[in-house]
């Protein structure tokens, strides 16, 4: 059986294959993981693995979160993720996970939080087209009508508008390793991900 890691994104470069193709790839550095709690379906009526990431002193953990941790023996963590399983028999509380669970050429499922582009317009957001830009026209990046008037006298939700652009959380679904650096704790991912820099990136192994 096999969980995800959390990480975070280094950045891009590129890599040639052995065929003499060159490859974007993006580098994820992996947290330093363990187990801390196991949940079964008679605990929790469902069965998943939680583990800890984000490490840093236990002096700088809330009691709640200080207890929580003794049951596993677990160092200091001051965020935790969870992982659906089947079942939960090849897991023990205190595991620790690296990157060797994964293989070079596995698929992957990549969850994490775009990039924030602020408050955008129609064309940039929805990709609209403009109005003329000659001829007087008045209208170039103008929204138009969004509705009808007396009938139904409101905006259906869900209209197409102005707004915040990006900032969401994607997954990409089919994401390919390509290399794998067990000494770094590294791994090597084939095309862009989301986010920035430094962004931390959930990575679980394809359904």
């Amino acid at each position: 059986m096999q969980v995800g890691l959390f990480g975070k994104k280094v950045g891009m470069t590129q890599i040639f294959d052995s065929a003499g193709q060159v490859l974007p790839v993006t580098i994820l550095k992996m947290e330093s993981c363990q187990v801390t709690q196991i949940k079964t379906n008679n605990t929790d009526s469902y069965t998943a693995v939680q583990i800890g990431y984000n490490q840093t002193q236990i002096e700088n953990l809330n009691k709640p979160i200080k207890g929580h941790l003794q049951k596993s023996s677990a160092k200091g963590f001051k965020s935790f993720g969870e992982f659906r399983v089947d079942e939960t028999d090849g897991f023990k509380l205190g595991q620790i996970l690296t990157v060797d669970s994964f293989s070079v050429g596995q698929k992957v499922r990549i969850t994490g939080l775009s990039i924030g582009k602020g408050f955008s317009g129609n064309q940039k957001r929805h990709n609209f087209t403009r109005g003329p830009m000659t001829h007087g026209s008045k209208n170039h990046r103008l929204p138009g009508s969004i509705g009808a008037g007396t009938t139904p006298g409101r905006v259906y939700p869900g209209k197409k508008m102005a707004g915040q652009l990006g900032g969401t959380k994607v997954t990409l679904k089919n994401s390919e390793i390509l290399y794998i650096n067990s000494a770094e704790n590294i791994l090597v991912i084939k095309g862009s991900l989301p986010g920035k820099k430094n962004n931390l990136l959930k990575v679980q192994p394809k359904v």
